[in-house]
């Protein structure tokens, strides 16, 4: 359910027109999302958000003038109220990881299906990370390819739990507060307490940061 009932405010980002316009008449008819602006750089969606408040940024990665990682980079840091998801054909592991650590907090493939892109767009809009499956696979394998360059012996690791490290986990996979829960065997509430507690402990500021922290302490797991 969208909080608030009010609609998801969203500017899209893709230096192809017919793509660009594509999305746009996919979301146009939705009656939760507004489309209110376009742009064919990742420069002129940085000009556009200076006068348009937006609530997702919808961002190509390939893209002239400034590529999308580099807005996206500073889309975090300007513009911190705008959530950034990627809708890209490049789906390597160096992207998706150079993306989320630049501040994305959603990665889909462009040929994602009009329910699924919607779907992201609402847990975002809630807070939350959204990574396609097959995103979270490479991204996760990639990652527990090489254990030994990203785990430390003696790190924040440690001031974790077991159950705070699990959440840690589900976190990075892409899952849910309600998810969580659901298979940890808890309340969402509770769930919502260690969250606090670990961005708490580990100095964090959102979600986002938990999932860049389990990439880097290799406590992701497939």
């Amino acid at each position: 359910m969208i909080k608030n009932q009010k609609k998801i405010r969203v500017i899209l980002a893709d230096d192809h027109q017919l793509f660009r316009e594509g999305v746009n008449s996919l979301l146009v008819g939705v009656a939760h999302i507004e489309v209110v602006g376009t742009a064919s750089s990742g420069r002129e969606l940085l000009e556009k958000l200076e006068t348009t408040q937006a609530d997702i940024a919808i961002v190509d990665i390939a893209m002239p003038d400034m590529n999308g990682i580099e807005a996206t980079r500073i889309i975090s840091e300007k513009f911190p109220n705008t959530k950034v998801l990627i809708l890209s054909m490049h789906n390597t592991e160096e992207f998706i990881h150079n993306a989320i650590s630049s501040g994305a907090v959603g990665y889909l493939p462009k040929d994602t299906e009009k329910e699924v892109l919607l779907k992201a767009l609402r847990d975002i809009y809630d807070g939350h990370l959204y990574l396609d499956p097959h995103i979270s696979e490479v991204l996760l394998k990639g990652m527990m390819s090489r254990p030994t360059t990203l785990a430390t012996p003696e790190s924040k690791v440690n001031l974790l739990t077991a159950r705070e490290k699990e959440i840690v986990q589900l976190v990075a996979e892409g899952y849910i507060n309600k998810e969580i829960a659901a298979r940890l065997d808890i309340s969402v509430r509770t769930v919502d307490a260690h969250k606090n507690n670990i961005i708490t402990k580990l100095k964090l500021k959102s979600s986002v940061d938990i999932v860049k922290f389990a990439i880097k302490h290799g406590l992701v797991e497939l």
